[in-house]
């Protein structure tokens, strides 16, 4: 059984005139890493907001079609419980960090679901060596790099353990070397803890090598799903107009060119520059 379901999922804002999100059929595997991507204004962040009940709860609208999460229905269950097994990461971090240390912002969910002291303390501490915070733990939020900040909005949801961790565009605001070890940081929670990872990104260059699977979305609607090198490899993802990344398009054109090269179709410089190395060995 998919850990996350959906079925002709529809959901239209209070006063839109057209669906956020309309007919969506998708399915996430436990232990998964999905990258969604797409245009700005595809319903990305919509889609987002449906997993932990935030839509219907909290945004008013009408929400159409079924949804299943971690065995629950977020349109019954309450917030708070769909808290404890879906965590989400928001765009810009600083609008879920408000307390005056860091070890405050990480310990605020596990202290309002009332838990024992003993285990606030021990899930903070682990949560923050995890996304290696653990050193600034009695400095502001407020105090720190962006990048830091993003680690600490992490860490406030994995000391929840939450089933699924879904992140809608958790480096938009950052540099792309602070990106990239953020996508380290989360790749290696996938792998380590077997955490099924729901990733809205847009920066493909970064993070679509460590993606099992994509969902490309436009106007409200999953166009096309499959792996990355699937999903990156069609026209159809070029005439959306998601950002290719340039090793996957250099690729291409070099096999217009009739320029041969071994191996599937890289994500990546570095698988790139692997390929054409081995290339020019053969010469």
């Amino acid at each position: 059984m998919p850990l996350v379901e959906t079925k002709n999922l529809t959901y239209t804002y209070v006063g839109a005139v057209s669906p956020s999100i309309k007919n969506i059929n998708i399915e996430v595997e436990k232990g998964e890493f999905v990258l969604v991507t797409g245009p700005s204004g595809c319903g990305k962040t919509t889609l987002c907001r449906c997993f932990n009940g935030l839509i219907p709860h909290f945004y008013q609208g009408t929400l159409n079609g079924e949804i299943t999460v971690a065995g629950l229905k977020p349109t019954e269950q309450p917030t708070y419980d769909m808290a404890k097994h879906v965590g989400l990461v928001f765009q810009n971090p600083e609008n879920q960090l408000f307390a005056l240390s860091i070890e405050k912002d990480v310990a605020f969910g596990l202290e309002n679901l009332g838990y024992p002291r003993a285990e606030i303390r021990r899930r903070i501490d682990w949560a923050m060596k995890l996304t290696g915070i653990y050193e600034l733990r009695e400095k502001s939020p407020h105090e720190v790099s962006g990048g830091q900040q993003q680690r600490v909005a992490i860490a406030s949801v994995l000391a929840m353990q939450p089933e699924i961790l879904v992140l809608d565009e958790p480096t938009s605001f950052l540099d792309p070397l602070s990106a990239e070890r953020i996508f380290e940081v989360i790749r290696s929670l996938n792998k380590t803890l077997g955490l099924t990872v729901i990733l809205v990104e847009h920066r493909l260059d970064l993070t679509a090598k460590y993606a099992d699977r994509m969902i490309l979305m436009d106007e409200g609607e999953v166009k096309l799903q499959g792996s990355p090198r699937e999903v990156l490899s069609r026209e159809e993802a070029r005439l959306i107009g998601v950002g290719i990344p340039k090793a996957t398009l250099l690729y291409q054109m070099l096999s217009k060119e009739g320029v041969k090269l071994d191996g599937p179709i890289p994500l990546s410089s570095d698988e790139l520059a692997t390929q054409l190395k081995e290339a020019l060995e053969r010469v």
